[in-house]
């Protein structure tokens, strides 16, 4: 078995304090996020089913690749998905070495068969980014955190909304389906195309509704048909170890009959977060997504990061 490189993970340690999702978050304390997060959790890879390393040794320029196999999403797709969670090396290395490293793993999977792997590497980890870029992989998202640390001094109109059933999942996942997204990942990337794009996100949706997020709020307004959605995860494990409470916008889509819908399914999911006695919402878009930048202004939220999503894969399509 494959160990990490401890001295390579010590040269990356302060790239790797931003691969928190809470990063910005100033009632965690820094080396608590880190350890939880950060190098810390890390140096623990392999921690869980599917994660495995790859080392290779370019021009004596050692990097470990830290990668986790997608059992659902290889299935969904009919290839093997791969997510590569950070890499490790000598950032003051010579960026051929690191291109030249992934580059052969590359030519490894390819010559096992097809596969389709991504990454998603904070703005602050130039070092992976040039990396990943020089080596064929291409940009397909641009996302931006979006947080709200004011929870309990919110103070928005009422809006009236319901958790959706189980009996409506289907319904949910068309909604999903049908508010397209051109900038989302995937939609965004070609590999995909749009029909299983469509299909991923309506059967992302529909399990939403049936268990796998917190809750799902719809409109509940007399009359009002329901084309709109937002999904939840309250983060409890995170939660847990970080010592604040957490609720987190994991999907939302809103069609035509539901205008303005985006910005009261927000709202009433912070007043959810207040009720429960959260201290944070958080909520990811993409940096194309002025829609939603215009609900974070009039709700008080604040931009907490930005990360890029890259993909690779093999054979083209």
């Amino acid at each position: 078995m494959e160990e990490l490189n401890a001295g390579l993970l010590a040269k990356r340690a302060s790239a790797l304090s931003f691969y928190s999702p809470y990063s910005f978050m100033r009632g965690v304390a820094a080396d608590r996020q880190d350890q939880l997060f950060g190098a810390g959790r890390f140096a623990r890879f392999p921690a869980a089913p599917h994660e495995h390393l790859a080392t290779l040794q370019p021009q004596h320029q050692p990097l470990q690749l830290l990668l986790a196999d997608l059992p659902w999403d290889s299935e969904f797709f009919g290839t093997r998905t791969i997510k590569l969670l950070t890499a490790l090396f000598n950032p003051t290395a010579p960026l051929a070495g690191r291109v030249s490293a992934i580059r052969a793993w590359q030519q490894q999977q390819a010559a096992t068969g097809s596969f389709y792997c991504f990454s998603e590497v904070p703005a602050e980890d130039t070092a992976l980014l040039q990396t990943l870029t020089a080596s064929g992989w291409r940009l397909v998202e641009t996302r931006l955190q979006f947080y709200h640390d004011q929870v309990a001094e919110f103070e928005q109109p009422r809006y009236p909304v319901r958790f959706a059933q189980p009996s409506e999942a289907e319904h949910i996942g068309q909604i999903a389906a049908a508010a397209r997204n051109p900038y989302d990942r995937f939609h965004a990337d070609p590999w995909f195309g749009e029909a299983q794009a469509d299909a991923f996100l309506a059967r992302y949706a529909s399990a939403a509704v049936q268990g796998y997020c917190d809750a799902v709020l719809v409109p509940d307004g007399l009359g009002l048909p329901i084309d709109s959605f937002l999904a939840i995860s309250d983060l409890t494990d995170d939660a847990r170890q970080l010592g604040v409470g957490l609720s987190r916008v994991v999907l939302t889509a809103v069609g035509p009959l539901n205008r303005g819908w985006h910005l009261r399914l927000v709202s009433e999911t912070v007043q959810r977060a207040r009720a429960k006695g959260a201290s944070y919402v958080l909520m990811t878009t993409q940096a194309t997504n002025r829609a939603v930048f215009r609900t974070c202004e009039k709700l008080g939220f604040k931009l907490g990061g930005s990360t890029h999503v890259l993909a690779y894969h093999y054979p083209s399509r």
